[in-house]
């Protein structure tokens, strides 16, 4: 699935660069939508590292240069492992050199490893490799490591596994505009329901919109302090004063400030923010300064 293009699938990117232009081929990735897991366990309701769009941003980014995207439907499902090779990878593809991940398994039942694609690379006219595991702490990096992380509010492990930091983009909608009353005014950021968001609490994040890049101090949640139900995304971004409502805007996640909390009057909301956005501006300052 690539989901995350974290460090462990950078190293599969990086090794399928290299043999591309060793071998004087052209460097591919095969990936699928939706994810298998939204079909054999929907009640799970997976939220996804990444959306369609930033993933093939990333996978672009690190180098490769073709993007195939495959539907993962009934028929698709049903296909063993071995049919898998025959049909998609050699028939369609044209496959010359195959690099997986140290764990990869596919086809209906899980019928196709390693073992399988070694007995039918001689037979059919490719070469395949097993790249080892990327390791952090001595684990192994997954994209559910960084999901966990993510849910539990460690930005930095999170970011340490993806190897760049995470961002969440979209749309700028109209909210409530309590912050502007209380000198906090906020984009509200309309997020795609399958993309996975932190943890509720407040973050320090760069924020990216009209291709310039700010400060920001972000809160998820659900505005308990002046009774609110639905979760928002909203971010404050310090030293902008524009009206930006319908624009695009990216925040990459850089640290953790605190848990959402639910104060006695807006006085002690306002409080914390102060003290969040001298947080924040010590976190840029120390940064500059490294």
């Amino acid at each position: 699935m690539f989901d995350g293009v974290h460090r462990g699938h950078q190293s599969i990117i990086k090794q399928l660069n290299t043999v591309a232009k060793a071998k004087n081929l052209e460097s591919g990735i095969l990936t699928f939508w939706p994810h298998p897991r939204l079909i054999f366990k929907p009640e799970d309701d997976l939220k996804l590292l990444n959306t369609l769009s930033e993933k093939s941003q990333l996978l672009e980014k690190f180098g490769v240069e073709n993007l195939f995207l495959k539907e993962f439907d009934q028929d698709f499902r049903n296909l063993t492992g071995e049919e898998f090779v025959r049909q998609i990878l050699v028939e369609k593809l044209q496959i010359k050199y195959l690099i997986v991940g140290y764990d990869h398994v596919f086809g209906k039942d899980r019928s196709g490893n390693f073992e399988l694609l070694e007995k039918l690379a001689s037979e059919l006219g490719f070469e395949v490799e097993k790249m080892e595991a990327v390791n952090i702490h001595n684990q192994h990096i997954s994209s559910t490591k960084v999901r966990n992380a993510l849910l539990k509010g460690d930005i930095e492990e999170a970011n340490l596994m993806l190897g760049y930091h995470y961002p969440v983009s979209g749309k700028v909608v109209h909210g409530k505009k309590i912050g502007k009353t209380i000198g906090y005014p906020t984009a509200n950021i309309e997020v795609q329901n399958l993309k996975l968001l932190p943890k509720k609490g407040a973050y320090i994040t760069d924020v990216f919109l009209n291709g310039d890049q700010y400060k920001g101090m972000l809160s998820i949640g659900t505005n308990p302090t002046v009774g609110g139900t639905e979760k928002t995304v909203e971010v404050y971004i310090l030293d902008f004063d524009e009206d930006i409502y319908g624009k695009e805007i990216t925040v990459a996640f850089r640290e953790f400030l605190h848990d959402e909390i639910k104060f006695e009057s807006l006085e002690k909301l306002i409080e914390k923010l102060d003290d969040d956005k001298k947080r924040t501006e010590d976190f840029y300052t120390a940064e500059s300064s490294i």
